[in-house]
């Protein structure tokens, strides 16, 4: 059996294993990584044969850590890489190309209910009635979805957004604020089952499932690397925030949302904490705060959605599909019922 883990800026590790009566009887790891001196390589795989085959990747990790000393140097990868690799192997955990993703593009629907269809998506594949699902959002109306812990009265200021018409979502998942216009930014969800990132902690699941991002905005020209835990950045300024949901039955929600052609000056009309962030940095100008995809490509917002579609494709197996009408049904109801309710729009007041 074979597992193998591509480390988000790093280096492949691969581990073929055999198991005997729920114990590792072998496990021999490879990869493109360096590793001094070379016979530490030896000491990880005696590290893990006899262990159990249900074991977690906190403990294979320990068990590779307890044998190894501080004459060993591992570049590119860390034990715990290895750990979950001998995870993929056994088959507690999956890779990408163990799953066929769906990608859904449809015409505009309300902020709100984009909302509520990640909520009814990421069910669905708990249930096992959806698969993997990369779904981009198009919307006309304008709206600020705040994420699900954040203060109503703290992040909107509420005559800014009545005098722009812009009504205040807020979504499942935790994070920061994101100031959607049609057309001045890209959003996208991603639904995967739990099993993708087993054995990752928040923030190493952040960058591993955005890792094809960074490669899709080379692709139009944008040199990017994640920054702190959920933040997608250029040498030139942020450029795009992700957010994340667990949810109980095995599904991830996580989506992202970029600044294309972002107006600075209505979004701090809007946003209180986009003041305070800029003044606690001295800045004046968002614009240098948040550096829209527009101005580093020169190309259209949907030739952008068109390169990150086909670059998504070149490296994981996908379908095209669209929303069921039960999914459709579903979501509408939640915006009665949650969503686009008083309750839960200020759930945090």
């Amino acid at each position: 059996m074979r597992g193998e883990y591509k480390v988000p800026g790093g280096k492949l590790v691969a581990v073929d294993v055999d198991k005997d009566g729920g114990r590792l009887a072998s496990v021999r790891v490879s990869g493109d990584f360096f590793l001094e001196p070379d016979e530490a390589l030896e000491r990880i795989e005696a590290a893990l044969t006899g262990l159990s085959t249900d074991s977690s990747v906190a403990q294979l990790t320990a068990a590779i850590d307890a044998a190894l000393d501080s004459s060993v140097t591992l570049v590119g990868f860390t034990t715990e890489s290895v750990a979950i690799a001998v995870r993929r192997a056994l088959g507690h955990a999956t890779s990408w190309s163990d799953h066929e993703f769906t990608i859904i593009h449809e015409g505009p629907q309300p902020p709100v209910l984009h909302a509520a269809l990640d909520q009814v998506l990421a069910e669905e594949l708990a249930a096992g009635r959806r698969g993997p699902t990369l779904r981009f959002w198009e919307w006309v109306d304008p709206a600020v979805v705040i994420g699900s812990f954040q203060s109503l009265r703290n992040e909107v200021d509420p005559e800014g957004a009545a005098r722009h018409g812009i009504t205040v979502v807020r979504r499942i998942s935790g994070g920061g604020a994101m100031f959607m216009e049609a057309g001045n930014c890209i959003t996208f969800s991603l639904v995967v089952p739990a099993s993708l990132v087993d054995g990752l902690t928040f923030e190493q699941s952040y960058a591993f499932l955005d890792d094809w991002v960074l490669g899709a905005l080379a692709d139009v020209g944008v040199t990017a690397s994640y920054a702190g835990l959920n933040d997608i950045a250029s040498p030139a300024g942020k450029i795009a925030g992700a957010a994340q949901k667990r949810l109980a039955g095995g599904a991830v929600l996580h989506h992202v949302t970029m600044a294309y052609d972002i107006d600075a000056d209505k979004m701090l009309e809007v946003l209180r904490i986009g003041r305070e962030k800029l003044s606690d940095k001295g800045t004046t100008s968002a614009n240098k705060r948040v550096d829209p995809v527009r101005s580093q490509t020169g190309i259209p917002r949907e030739a952008v959605i068109d390169a990150f579609t086909r670059h998504f494709r070149t490296r994981y197996s996908t379908v095209d599909g669209a929303l069921t009408v039960d999914e459709l049904n579903r979501a509408e109801a939640l915006v009665a019922t949650k969503f686009g309710t008083p309750e839960w729009t200020a759930r945090v007041p």
